[in-house]
């Protein structure tokens, strides 16, 4: 039986997308494919579309493993701040 879907919050939302998009970007600038890399990661080309279109978040392994085939520091993959918005009063 398929889990219901939960909204998520919009912050999550965007660190997602963000995570994403600076994997997209490092794999644009290795000059790699989304096939390429998933088989450098060991990952599957559906997950690495996935990450990327933030639809998912990777797996701390993964991430990892992306890093390591895209010969970047892990933190390059992540955004600056990934604080969640403080609520204002």
């Amino acid at each position: 039986m398929p889990r219901p879907t939960r909204r998520l919050p919009a912050h999550t939302l965007q660190r997602r997308l963000a995570v994403g998009q600076l994997i997209r970007e490092a794999r644009l600038q290795a000059n790699l494919s989304q096939e390429e890399l998933a088989e450098q990661a060991d990952l599957d080309r559906k997950t690495i579309n996935r990450i990327e279109g933030g639809v998912m978040s990777p797996r701390v392994d993964s991430l990892l493993d992306i890093a390591d085939a895209l010969g970047v520091p892990p933190r390059e993959l992540l955004p600056e701040r990934l604080d969640p918005p403080r609520p204002t009063a």
